[in-house]
């Protein structure tokens, strides 16, 4: 019973101390999520990834798209599912696919928030240079020989449930708003005495904006859109965190400091193969690399779980091969196990 109750007592401060100093500054980010998911023109993303775009345009907008949604492996699926029937190629598709659950914004600002804002940053521009990498590897190595359909039942547009809402030119300024306030409020080098006063100002600034850039419909949209980002992502997140903290209790730091305490090549690997293979919910691999970087894992091995867990899993894995086929399957695997493994011995040769 004293066992049990110490588990407890774990996962409830991690809990506690997540609630107090990480989760405001997280808040902003579901309302960007929202709005990009509820009024960026994804059909315009969709037009130009087909196998006969260019190829300096097709990427970065693959990209672009991955970046407008903050979605697990798991979840990514259907709508890669859907972009490829609706014609776009296997490159980009793949982009596509590795971008969205490795740089979506809420990510990145959760690993700043809780881990550190080079391990965050060293996150997203290694992200989204692994997904153009291995989308050009994987077309040119095995190109589309004809259009891949998705099974039947797939949807037939990734993006048919998003609303069309009406926005105005001052769109763009709505998004840039959004985004200060995002990064003033997460801003580790800033104390509160500066950021409060910041943020009353920034936001009459952003109520002035809004109130230009969107009408009844397109607010309601946003809304409803960041709403489903809270419900859904929030519980799991709590969840997720509290069981880190029961396991802080029960994994002895002595061991995991010994084994995966330095940038080794067998620690790093090890750590890629665990983030391959695992599945957690959005964001929730980022207080379980909290839990890691505790217990005395290094940054190295710790940079290349964070860039192999969110993008894939066993469930996707046994998804996309249904897609793509077996032989694209293991050639995207291995392109991951080897980009990230690459980059975790990099990184942790450059910072111990």
């Amino acid at each position: 019973m004293s066992f049990v109750i110490e588990l407890l007592q774990g996962g409830w401060e991690t809990i506690k101390e997540y609630l107090l100093l990480h989760l405001p500054f997280v808040v902003p980010a579901f309302f960007l999520a929202g709005a990009l998911y509820a009024l960026f023109p994804k059909d315009k993303i969709i037009r130009y990834l087909g196998p006969k775009s260019r190829k300096n345009i097709a990427y970065p907008m693959a990209v672009l798209g991955g970046l407008c949604l903050a979605v697990c492996s798991c979840t990514i699926l259907p709508l890669f599912a859907g972009i490829r029937k609706s014609g776009a190629g296997l490159g980009p598709a793949i982009a596509f696919l590795y971008t969205a659950p490795a740089t979506n914004i809420l990510a990145i600002v959760y690993t700043s928030s809780l881990i550190g804002v080079d391990v965050a940053l060293a996150r997203i521009i290694l992200s989204i240079v692994f997904a153009l990498v291995i989308g050009i590897t994987m077309a040119a190595l095995l190109p589309d020989k004809a259009p891949d359909g998705a099974p039947e039942g797939s949807p037939a547009s990734a993006f048919a449930t998003v609303s069309s809402v009406k926005t105005s030119r001052w769109l763009w300024g709505f998004f840039v708003g959004l985004l200060a306030i995002l990064m003033w409020g997460a801003s580790p080098v800033l104390k509160l005495q500066v950021k409060l006063p910041g943020l009353a100002v920034l936001l009459v600034v952003f109520v002035f904006i809004a109130r230009k850039a969107l009408n009844k419909d397109s607010f309601k949209s946003w809304m409803r859109e960041t709403w489903f980002f809270v419900r859904t992502i929030v519980p799991l997140l709590l969840i997720g965190v509290f069981v880190a903290g029961m396991l802080k209790v029960v994994i002895p730091a002595e061991f995991v400091k010994q084994y995966f305490g330095n940038s080794t090549l067998g620690a790093t690997l090890a750590a890629v193969l665990f983030g391959t293979v695992a599945y957690f919910p959005t964001l929730v691999e980022v207080p379980m690399a909290r839990l890691f970087l505790d217990l005395g894992v290094g940054r190295g091995p710790l940079l290349a779980y964070l860039l192999s867990d969110p993008v894939i899993s066993l469930p996707s894995i046994l998804v996309v091969r249904r897609f793509i086929g077996n032989k694209r399957t293991l050639v995207y695997i291995g392109l991951i196990i080897l980009c990230c493994t690459a980059a975790g011995l990099i990184y942790g040769f450059i910072v111990r």
